[in-house]
């Protein structure tokens, strides 16, 4: 990969890195600052079911910081934009939608087609 293009990508990841390691940031210091105590059940309840709404969020944002650790690390090893299963290069318009990718769009196709029967 050249060395503009591998830079464009980096750059890319670190942004969507700094951003969602702010959310997780904000989301850890309003759960901490909440010390709400709801005499109503159903508020208490409504309260609970958004922090849990909220961590979720939060647990899929964290497996998509680990993938976009994984793909800075390929990056630095000059393995990004590699498919994992063929050897082929990734296109930038499947990178560009999706940065973290391992796969070309016909690997992926073909996973998929699997892991639906």
């Amino acid at each position: 990969m050249e060395s503009e293009r591998r830079e464009y990508f980096k750059s890319i990841l670190n942004d969507e890195l700094k951003a969602l390691l702010g959310e997780a940031g904000k989301t850890v210091t309003e759960m901490t600052s909440d010390a709400s105590n709801f005499p109503d059940p159903t508020d208490r309840a409504t309260q609970e079911s958004d922090r849990n709404f909220e961590l979720r969020i939060r647990d899929r944002e964290r497996k998509l910081i680990n993938k976009i650790k994984d793909a800075l690390d390929r990056i630095d090893a000059d393995e990004y934009g590699i498919c994992e299963d063929c050897g082929e290069e990734i296109g930038d318009a499947r990178l560009k939608v999706r940065p973290v990718t391992t796969q070309c769009i016909n690997c992926k196709m073909d996973a998929e087609k699997k892991e639906r029967h």
